[in-house]
């Protein structure tokens, strides 16, 4: 009897684990200390003169994207908008930004800048 209750209770650990696991990999967990952060819609005072695409490697989950958005966000002249699925940041600008500026206002993060393209 005392083994069947053992079991028992691994099974449930086993399968918590496995539950937040999945969550974690579909960039619903809060494997980052997320959960928190604010939503900011941040909007060009100028008119856009171009959109740069980042790819990025590293970001799981809501609050890794909510980092990157307000990183990028906080460049004068710039708006950023990530898609977590594809792992990427599409960034508008109305002033021109060096590619180095978004990259170590991404990778201060702890991501990896894979490709920055026009």
């Amino acid at each position: 009897m005392g083994n069947v209750i053992i079991i028992a209770i691994l099974a449930v650990i086993v399968l918590v684990g496995l539950s937040s696991t999945l969550k974690h990999f579909k960039g619903e967990g809060g494997c980052c200390g997320g959960g928190g952060s604010i939503k900011e819609n941040k909007k060009l005072s100028e008119p856009a003169i171009g959109e740069k695409m980042i790819r990025i490697e590293g970001m799981h989950c809501e609050n890794c994207k909510n980092s990157v958005e307000h990183a990028v966000n906080r460049i004068e002249g710039a708006v950023c908008k990530v898609n977590l699925r594809k792992k990427t940041a599409k960034v508008t600008y109305s002033r021109e930004i060096d590619d180095e500026e978004l990259i170590r206002a991404i990778e201060n993060l702890d991501f990896k800048v894979e490709a920055i393209t026009k």
